[in-house]
C-alpha cells in the first residue's frame, strides 16, 4: 500500500505530520510505499524524486492508497480523480464528496437541502463586497472565510465593519472565494463518522471544544495547544443523538464513503448549527478525529485497519485484491 502525503496547498506541514502519525501507526502486515507530494509539486517515492508518469505507475501498482493531504490540489477532489482513473482503490471519500466538503458554500447548500439548518452568510467572488443589506442582516460580529481552504486559515474575527477589507485581503490569500457568516452564540462541538467495511456507518461521541483566552478556534489554537478538548461532550443524552443523527444525515447528504468529521455550533436549547464538515480531518494521534475513536474504544492502529479494509473492500464497488494481502 501507499500513503500519498504533503502537497501543494497550505496544509502541507499539517499533511507531512497526518502522515507521520499514519506510519507510525501501520502494523507490519503492511508494506508501506511514502509518496511525497512537494510544495513545488515534485513527486517523491520513498524519498527520491520521481517524474509524474512514474508516481502513477507506482500507486497504480498499489492494492491501496491512502491520501493524508488536507486542502486544495489533495482534499479537494483533485487526488481522488487521479485515484479512480488509475484505477487504485483508495481511503476515504471520493470526487464529489471531497469536492464539495471542500467547497464551504456548496456543502452548505446541499446540506441545507437536506434539511440540516446551517449558519447563515453571504458569498462574495472576486471584486464582490457586502452590501449594506447584507451588513445588516449578517450584523456584528462575523467570521470571513476562505470558501476553498482548511485548518481555519486564512479565517478572521471582524467586531466592526472598518476592520472587514482586511479580513477580506486575508482571505483571499487562500482563495478567490470567500464567505462572510454571522457569528453564532453556542458550545462548539465535533462529531467524527466512521464507515465499516461492512457499510455500516457510526457517529462516535461528541467532542467539545474550549479555546483558552478570548479567541477562537484557529490554525494557531489548533497545532499550538491553545484549545482543550473533552470527550464526551457534557451533554444530555437526547443532545448526543441529534448531533449524531445530523452528522450521519450530512454523511449521507455528501454521498460520503469511509469518515468525515461534522463541526456543529450548539445554541442554548436551540436545534445544532452545522458550521463545517471535514472530508479527511487531521490525523495526527492529537488530532480530534482519532481522539473521538480512542475513546469509543477504536484505537489508532485499529482505525487504520478499518479505514483500509473498507477501501479495499470497494465501497464505491470495486472488489477486494484476491488475496487481501496489504502491499
Amino acid at each position: 500500500m501507499a500513503v500519498l502525503f504533503g502537497g501543494r496547498s497550505g496544509e502541507h506541514e499539517v499533511s507531512r505530520k497526518s502522515a507521520a502519525s499514519i506510519l507510525a501507526n501501520l502494523g507490519p502486515a503492511y508494506r508501506v510505499t511514502e509518496v511525497l507530494i512537494g510544495r513545488d509539486g515534485q513527486w517523491h517515492v520513498d524519498g527520491v524524486p520521481v517524474r509524474f508518469a512514474d508516481a502513477l505507475d507506482v500507486l497504480a501498482d498499489q492494492n491501496v492508497v491512502f491520501p493524508a493531504l488536507h486542502g486544495p490540489y489533495g482534499e479537494d477532489g483533485t487526488v481522488q480523480a487521479v485515484l479512480e482513473w488509475i484505477g487504485v482503490p483508495y481511503v476515504g471519500n471520493g470526487v464529489l464528496a471531497s469536492a464539495a466538503g471542500m467547497d464551504k458554500a456548496v456543502t452548505k447548500t446541499l446540506l441545507a437541502a437536506d434539511g440540516l439548518r446551517i449558519a447563515a452568510g453571504v458569498t462574495l467572488r472576486t471584486g464582490e463586497h457586502p452590501t449594506p443589506a447584507d451588513q445588516e442582516r449578517l450584523g456584528l460580529p462575523v467570521f470571513v472565510k476562505p470558501a476553498r481552504a482548511g485548518s481555519s486559515l486564512g479565517v478572521s474575527r471582524v467586531d466592526a465593519w472598518w476592520q472587514l477589507p482586511e479580513a477580506l485581503s486575508v482571505a483571499r490569500m487562500f482563495d478567490s472565494k470567500v464567505l462572510i457568516e454571522p457569528a453564532v452564540n453556542g458550545r462548539e462541538v465535533d462529531v467524527a463518522v466512521l464507515e465499516h467495511p461492512d457499510g455500516r456507518v457510526e457517529a462516535g461521541p461528541p467532542l467539545e471544544i474550549t479555546v483558552t483566552g478570548a479567541g477562537f478556534f484557529d490554525y494557531d489554537a489548533k497545532y499550538g495547544g491553545g484549545a482543550r478538548f473533552q470527550i464526551p461532550a457534557d451533554l444530555p443524552a437526547s443532545t448526543t443523538e441529534a448531533l449524531q443523527d445530523r452528522a450521519i444525515r450530512a454523511f449521507h447528504a455528501l454521498g460520503c464513503r469511509g469518515l468525515i468529521r461534522v463541526d456543529f455550533f450548539l445554541p442554548d436549547g436551540g436545534e445544532p448549527v452545522v458550521n463545517e464538515v471535514n472530508t479527511f480531518p487531521g490525523f495526527t494521534s492529537a488530532s480530534q478525529y482519532p481522539q473521538i475513536w480512542e475513546r469509543a474504544g477504536i484505537g489508532y492502529a485499529e482505525l487504520l485497519d478499518i479505514l483500509i479494509a473498507g477501501a479495499v473492500k470497494g465501497r464505491s464497488g470495486r472488489s477486494a485484491v484476491p488475496g487481501g494481502v496489504p502491499r
